[in-house]
């Protein structure tokens, strides 16, 4: 159990310190609206892994990977909504600090949902999480020994987050941002339309 464990650890570390439309999606929130927003989409990213990691655990994620066309609707579907948060950032605010932690119901309700539905309608999500546990997860494991393994990775990938975040809130780093809001905003923005053609690609 404890090599399984060191894996989880391990796997997951690297897993997050990948870049993907996950990362950038809470860099571009933080940025623009602060630590708040920020911390939320990291929030509704975490949803989705639960959801993707409670299938997967059931193996539905089987059936989806048998089927062509749906996953092909899905990797579509995850492109299309990775152009929309593109555009999105070039109607960015154009200027002055982002709204530090002041929690804005309406943007809260977008930030958080945003960060999900990013995660949900990314399919790599189903390949990592049905890769990683078709590794570990045997039919002799118990039901305690699953959900070990299950906390230990949300565990590493809150602690990510909460890390993530709050580095992006440093004086040093935000003096460097702020003098250029607009500029990281299209920045972002284009790469998460870059991340999106590159998954309606076929491999």
């Amino acid at each position: 159990m404890t090599e399984k464990l060191l894996f989880v650890v391990g796997v997951t570390t690297l897993c997050m310190l990948t870049p993907g439309p996950d990362m950038f999606l809470v860099m571009r929130n933080t940025l623009v609206r602060g630590r708040w927003h920020g911390g939320l989409t990291a929030i509704g990213v975490l949803t989705g892994n639960l959801v993707h990691i409670g299938y997967c655990t059931f193996g539905v994620a089987v059936l989806l990977l048998r089927s062509q066309p749906a996953y092909n609707a899905l990797r579509i579907a995850s492109a299309l909504y990775l152009v929309y948060l593109g555009v999105q950032s070039f109607r960015g605010p154009e200027a002055g600090a982002p709204d530090a932690d002041r929690p804005r119901v309406a943007h809260s309700r977008s930030a958080y949902w945003q960060g999900l539905w990013n995660n949900l309608l990314n399919p790599k999500g189903s390949l990592f999480y049905l890769g990683v546990f078709t590794q570990l997860i045997t039919p002799d494991m118990s039901i305690p020994q699953t959900v070990l393994l299950v906390t230990v990775m949300m565990t590493v990938s809150a602690l990510f987050w909460l890390l993530f975040v709050n580095t992006l809130q440093l004086p040093i780093v935000g003096r460097r941002l702020s003098q250029s809001t607009v500029l990281v905003n299209r920045a972002l923005g284009v790469v998460l339309i870059l991340f999106a053609v590159r998954l309606a690609i076929p491999n």
